[in-house]
Parts: structure tokens; sequence; C-alpha cells
């Protein structure tokens, strides 16, 4: 088990209906005894819409907090809170949890059920799954910042790390103590996310994919400049995907208030010269390349200094070209390497990305319009060198992070006729 990536970003969750990882699958809920107990009710809702088989445990002090009933009634299933509640259960409950599940999650974990885990020691619910079972074990801590900082808590969390746990947060922010710090229970959505992450196939492991996203920005005065509406959530869509099925992945990123995909190496540019440079130091090691950036085609061949001030007249704008930065990289590529480009038309669109990717040397190309620069849905064409325009994918209406899957499944496909090089 591996740290996985956090693999949405603000304004491009799933809805649980998506999650295909998770459908099917027995997944170990357990809460213990932090005041956050209420989110993992709600984590348990966002499980069962997910079409998560819920099994679900609670320790004596989480029932301080939310009761057995809440929690079974949206797990729907019973939950597990006695070792010793009678031979109608059996005193092996959490030999059979244990032992039946894809996946165990502890929302909130407690400093005490964490070092309990450290030690090895078994003496509830959650500490008897969590000993039994070889399923993967995540863990989302919750508790005062002063607790998280404790070394002998740091140490064990440490060591859980080493061993091959997840833990996923905590967050920074208000606690229910009255302070503000590290110790906040991660979002159940955020939660949800992980999970998918572990579950998901790592049938990208190995590869090194390199995506460029966003807008870039040519400042004609401080205040000033000239861009595009993208919104770069394909992007960050692709490079999350990526990290989550096993890829090494790292995001070239135009400017964006996006957050970073957990587990992607991001880099920050903001103009057009910025990117190519980055890109062009980056795609040498990459073996899948997704560039999906709107890059500014031209600059201005002069930067004022000081903000420009409105005159009688405009002033006099000259532009130079941008550089072409998927045909620089194209011009670079290797036979092993994949080069997939993104093509936004007004007219002809499927004729113009044909167009594009014989020039460039693509090997896939995906089509798109307008419309899909401010929107978290996306309607494409996908044409690969393979087929030409004799094989046009045509995808209708797609949320761009279920899109994202598909353009990666896509580039496996590709990936069958160029072998990764060694």
């Amino acid at each position: 088990m591996q740290e996985q990536a956090r693999t949405r970003v603000a304004g491009l969750y799933l809805s649980g209906e998506e999650y295909m990882s998770l459908r099917g699958k027995n997944i170990t809920l357990c809460l213990t005894g932090a005041i956050s107990a209420y989110k993992g009710l709600e984590l348990a809702r966002l499980l069962v819409k997910s079409g998560a088989v819920l099994r679900p445990a609670m320790t004596e002090s989480a029932e301080k907090f939310v009761s057995a009933l809440s929690l079974g009634v949206l797990a729907q299933n019973k939950v597990f809170t006695n070792v010793f509640q009678g031979d109608d259960e059996g005193y092996v409950s959490h030999i059979d949890i244990a032992q039946g599940t894809d996946l165990v999650i502890l929302a909130p974990a407690t400093a005490n059920i964490i070092g309990k885990i450290a030690a090895g020691l078994a003496d509830c619910p959650v500490s008897l799954i969590v000993m039994a079972t070889t399923a993967p074990v995540i863990i989302a801590p919750s508790m005062n910042t002063l607790m998280w900082e404790n070394a002998q808590v740091q140490e064990n969390v440490a060591k859980l790390k080493a061993r091959g746990y997840v833990f996923v947060g905590p967050d920074s922010g208000e606690l229910a103590c009255g302070t503000t710090g590290m110790g906040r229970l991660s979002a159940p959505q955020e939660i949800l996310e992980a999970i998918d992450g572990v579950l998901t196939e790592k049938d990208l492991q190995g590869e090194r994919v390199l995506v460029t996203a966003g807008p870039t920005r040519e400042y004609l005065d401080p205040v000033r400049f000239l861009s595009n509406a993208s919104s770069a959530m394909m992007g960050y869509a692709i490079a999350a995907d990526a990290a989550k099925r096993g890829a090494e992945v790292r995001l070239i990123s135009g400017p964006t208030c996006l957050p970073s995909p957990r587990g992607v190496v991001r880099t920050e540019v903001t103009s057009a010269l910025e990117m190519n440079k980055a890109a062009m130091e980056a795609c040498a090691d990459a073996t899948i390349i997704v560039a999906t950036a709107a890059v500014s085609d031209f600059y201005p061949a002069a930067v004022s200094e000081q903000k420009m001030k409105k005159g009688l007249t405009p002033p006099y704008l000259e532009l130079r070209m941008s550089p072409d930065i998927l045909k620089n990289m194209a011009e670079q590529k290797t036979p092993s390497q994949i080069l997939i480009g993104f093509a936004l038309e007004t007219e002809g669109l499927v004729e113009n990305a044909c167009r594009k990717l014989l020039e460039k040397n693509l090997d896939m190309i995906v089509a798109n319009s307008t419309a899909a620069m401010e929107s978290e849905t996306n309607e494409v064409s996908i044409i690969t060198a393979e087929t030409g325009d004799k094989g046009v994918e045509k995808l209708a209406e797609i949320k761009k992070t279920a899109l994202a899957e598909v353009i990666l499944h896509r580039a496996l496909r590709l990936r069958c006729l160029k072998p990764l090089a060694l």
C-alpha cells in the first residue's frame, strides 16, 4: 500500500454514482471517539451512494458522539460494536469482517487508535479488525493540534506509513476545542477520493505522465494581459486520474485557482515562453505527454513597466508569435513516447484537428469547441494517428473527470503499439 493521490480538485469532484472502482466493493468503515465522528456518517452515505457494500464498526467512545443506529441506517448494515455480543454474532465477528473486506477506513481516527495499531494492540472492535485484515487500511486522523504534533503520535504515524498504511489528512482549520491548527478531519469527499485512489487499478504504473494545463498570460503592463478563458479543469483532471492510476505525474500549469492534486508535481508558469521552457525541460523524461494547455498564440513585443494610461488614441500593440510548444515537443519525441494534443476550433472541428494531428506528429488529438473552456463537461472527437479521419471517435457531452479516464485508456491502447522503453 502506498500513499495515494487526492484525485479531484475544487469543482471537479465526482458524484457518488461515478466512482466505478467502488461499485460492489466490500468496505469496512470504522469510527472512533472524536467529535468529528459525525462526518463519518456523511462518508457512509457517500460510500453507499457509490455502490460499495458497507460494513460499519465503532468503538465504545465513538458511540458517545454518534449513535450506532444512525450509522447503521446510513450504511444499510448492522454496526459491529461489541466483540462479545453473543453466539448469534459470534465472538470472531471481527475475523469475518477483516477477511471479507476489500478496504478498511478509519474516519475519524484518534491518537488513541493510531497508538494501538502502531503498538499491535487489539482490545476494541476497530483495532481487532485492523489487526486481522490483509486489506489496505486508510487512516484519517482527527485530534487537537498539540496532540497531532506530539512526538509520540508522529512516531506512531511514521511507523504506520512505513508499514504501508495510507493517511489522509489531517487538515488545518478551526477545531472543536476553539483553537485553529492542524488536526481537523479531512472532508468526507476527500476521504472518498482517497478510497477510490487505493482501489483503482494501477494500470499506469511505470508511466511518467507530463500534462500541460490552463491558460497563459502575456502581460502588456503590470495589470493588463492577453489570455483566454481556459479553466485548466481538463488538464488537472487528467493529471489527477493518471496519479490515481499509479503514474508519476508532472503538471505544468498556467494561472489557475485550482489546487494541485495530491501526488502530482506541479510547476507554475505564467507566459507561453515560460511554459515552453518548462515543457521542453520535462518532456524528455516523460512516457506519455498530454498537452491540454491553451497557450497564447501571440505575446507583446514590449511590456510597459508602468500601467499604460488611457489617452486620446489606443496604444499601438506590436505582437510576436509565441513558441509552438506542441510542435517543439513533437520534434524531440522518441519512438516510445506517446504525445496527445488538444484542438479547440470554432469551425471545421474534425478537419482542422486531423491537420494538426499530422502536422505536429501527434499520436492522438482531442478536438473540442470553445463551449468547453469554462465548463465542467466537454463534447469531443478523439482521433488517432493510426486511424485518422476514418476512425473518429465522437463522445457525447461528458464530465471532464470521466473524459480524463477515457483519454488515458486510449493512451494505454497506444502503449500496446509503442512498448514502454526500458
